[in-house]
């Protein structure tokens, strides 16, 4: 049976469910969108307060580590743990909070995940040792797993309609893009006026204003009937991306040919390619592998994972050139990112959000990634004596425009078409690529930047010409050389998504469409 509108089109009865599929697996034709939800903008700020607080974490720490580590008398060797633990777990467990998510509820595995995160926050605030501080930050990061694919499946099948989906997109994208340059600056905010111990005390009130509209707002079905978890997928996937995010982890601090970054990378390879391999023949795969077989997807995925190694990176080199070449206390060096998060705004919701319902996907992806290009190699003729307005300022605003119109329609691009029932792992593969592109592109970068900094320091340390070279001209001319592979790996993701993602954006998306 079916309702009619006013206007005479019909609405199916009851959406399509996991179990609507022919003998051979295919998923039917999708049924007409639904009226769409009342209360559809007030649930995307309950979302976007979610997904803030989850970015604005990866970085607000950053600042405050120094703090942290004089005030529980954390060694050198053991202060990298404040970020590795979060990230471990994160990115580690990230399919997995997907899974649960399209088995026990988008909205239910939402509020567990937002409730878990402030308690976690809370813990570390609290911490009385390194111990404890770092137990504290996976916890952080296991229920960020949980929390952040959820979110973004609650966005995917709440709004479907082209204009509104594309504004909903843009506020998200803007969040993605920006929330580490605003950590940066609540970072700096909270040290220097408070203490340390608020960067993490800060995801309180977050969470409990997000907890307190979750059950108005959000509305979701019921968990997938009759689904299991694919025990066997979820260890060998989660045990792969936990030994590629520690092997990429210790690069930096032991070098690649050290045992402990070899061998967790050929195990994570290997563990991701037997992932593989039983997901094929799973009866309830963890990652159904129709969800990447998709060449629009694969594309989205591709280029998301390309931008976030070629785009983080800038974080911590910039961090580090204003606060040690040109001396900018934490406040002012977190106030100097404003402008990269004002670009990602403006592109991500005032153009890519206006462009996306009637220009092509790969058209936003592209330009975007030139543009961010373009910010990076202006960021490659830093010198020890640049000006901040005339050299800095620019790049930022690139890469700030870059970012926004490239986030923007990959959140939306690879979550399109995805059923219902998928909604969730698809999600999760987004944020997990995105997770692992920054991880790999951090310690990637900034290897390619201390190699060049000591071949250029060893090289002029007995130049009469330059009487010895001081060691930030060395750490100038290592960011210039990371900053030329940045743009080349963004020239390459603008390649990626003009080829891929040959797709204009769908009429409806999100609810039961086929994958």
């Amino acid at each position: 049976m079916s309702k009619k509108r006013p206007g005479g089109e019909s609405l199916p009865s009851a959406p399509s469910t996991a179990t609507d599929r022919s003998p051979d697996g295919e998923v039917p034709a999708a049924p007409l969108a639904p009226a769409p939800d009342p209360k559809r903008w007030w649930a995307l700020t309950v979302i976007a307060l979610a997904q803030l607080m989850v970015i604005l974490d990866g970085t607000v720490v950053n600042i405050a580590l120094p703090s942290a580590q004089h005030a529980l008398g954390m060694s050198d060797a053991d202060r990298q743990w404040v970020i590795t633990a979060y990230t471990l777990a994160f990115g580690g467990l990230l399919l997995l909070g997907g899974r649960i998510a399209d088995l026990v509820g988008r909205k239910r595995t939402f509020v567990i995940g937002l409730a878990g995160f402030a308690a976690a926050s809370a813990l570390g605030g609290a911490a009385s040792d390194p111990g404890m501080l770092f137990a504290a930050r996976a916890l952080q990061g296991a229920f960020a797993a949980v929390l952040a694919p959820s979110a973004l499946s609650l966005l995917s099948t709440t709004f479907t309609e082209p204009k509104e989906r594309a504004r909903a997109f843009g506020v998200y994208g803007a969040l993605a893009g920006g929330g580490s340059a605003v950590g940066l600056i609540v970072g700096g905010l909270l040290t220097e006026y408070l203490n340390w111990r608020w960067s993490l005390y800060v995801n309180v009130p977050i969470a409990l204003a997000a907890l307190l509209g979750a059950p108005a707002f959000l509305r979701d079905r019921s968990g997938r009937r009759g689904g299991h978890l694919d025990v066997p997928g979820t260890l060998l996937a989660c045990g792969g991306l936990v030994a590629l995010v520690y092997g990429f982890s210790e690069a930096e601090p032991r070098g690649w040919t050290s045992p402990l970054v070899l061998m967790p990378l050929v195990a994570g390879v290997m563990l991701l390619a037997a992932f593989v391999w039983w997901q094929s023949r799973a009866a309830n795969p963890l990652l159904p592998l129709r969800i990447v077989k998709d060449r629009v997807r694969a594309g989205s995925l591709a280029t998301m994972g390309l931008a976030t190694i070629g785009m983080f990176g800038v974080f911590l080199f910039l961090t580090y050139y204003l606060q040690v070449v040109l001396g900018y206390p934490p406040v002012r060096t977190g106030l100097a990112f404003v402008p990269i998060s004002a670009g990602i705004v403006i592109g991500a919701t005032q153009i890519a959000a206006r462009l996306l319902p009637r220009t092509a996907p790969r058209t936003l992806m592209s330009s975007g990634m030139v543009l961010a290009a373009a910010g990076m190699v202006l960021l490659s003729g830093l010198t020890v004596h640049a000006q901040y307005v005339s050299h800095v300022l620019p790049a930022l605003l690139l890469l700030g425009l870059g970012m926004g119109l490239t986030f923007m329609p990959v959140y939306a691009t690879a979550t399109a078409g995805v059923p219902a029932q998928d909604a969730g792992v698809a999600s999760a593969a987004l944020n997990t690529v995105q997770q692992m592109g920054a991880s790999l592109g951090t310690v990637l970068l900034n290897t390619i930047a201390t190699g060049a900094t000591s071949r250029y320091v060893h090289s002029h340390v007995h130049d009469p010409a330059h009487g010895g070279a001081t060691l930030n001209e060395g750490m100038v001319h290592g960011f210039s050389v990371a900053y030329w592979c940045s743009a080349g790996v963004l020239l390459l993701a603008a390649l990626v998504a003009g080829l891929t993602v040959r797709l204009k954006t769908p009429k409806h998306a999100g609810n039961d469409a086929p994958a």
